[in-house]
């Protein structure tokens, strides 16, 4: 499998979901090297993005990422990535390879950029469609996540910037999809982002 190595830059569109997660629900999910961190009493942040990557982009694909917590390993700390999918093969690979994370092919349908069905053969991964965003105003984030291969911990960076708006959202996650093990209710805040530009920086050794 060949894939372009790292930095990789990702030009699109796409929607967030943010909820607050039951440290007990997720703790099987997080190695036990890592230290799950309490924003509120049991809970933690996690959450479900979805993009769609276009021309312009070092690959074009679909992708469903889900948070299940923030973690920390002494000062260091970002978001555990406990599920991931796309639906171009070398981004699985490079995915897997370069960044270390559990990337697995699945298939998308889009109708337009509030509306996505996330499907893995016949079985219903996710689904979540948005009201229209009515503003959107420019935004800049430094979002550090944090990877773990055999008994070696990573961090990496995602530099985002784009166009985002707050907007009503419904995600439903079927009792058979691996996501149901997140326990992910009604969402605390939902986005849609109309215009993004994603760079995933080249990962570095945090042990």
């Amino acid at each position: 499998m060949v894939y372009p190595p790292s930095s990789w830059t990702l030009r699109g569109f796409g929607l967030q979901t943010v909820h607050l997660v039951d440290l007990d629900r997720v703790r099987s999910l997080i190695p036990p090297q890592l230290e799950i961190v309490s924003l509120f009493p049991g809970k933690t942040l996690g959450g479900i993005y979805l993009a769609h990557y276009e021309r312009g982009s070092t690959l074009e694909y679909n992708e469903l990422i889900a948070v299940a917590a923030i973690v920390r390993s002494g000062w260091r700390w970002g978001g555990w990535i406990s599920h991931i999918y796309v639906d171009n093969p070398d981004s699985v690979a490079g995915g897997r390879e370069i960044w270390h994370l559990p990337k697995e092919l699945a298939q998308f349908q889009w109708e337009g950029m509030n509306r996505v069905t996330v499907r893995q053969e016949d079985r219903i991964l996710c689904s979540l469609q948005s009201s229209p965003v009515s503003l959107s105003l420019p935004l800049s984030a430094n979002l550090p996540v944090l990877s773990c291969a055999n008994s070696s911990l990573f961090l990496f960076h995602g530099e985002f910037q784009g166009k985002t708006g707050r907007v009503d959202a419904q995600l439903s996650i079927p009792r058979e999809s691996p996501l149901a093990a997140l326990g992910l209710a009604k969402p605390w805040l939902s986005l849609s982002i109309p215009s993004l530009n994603f760079v995933a920086q080249t990962p570095k050794e945090a042990n």
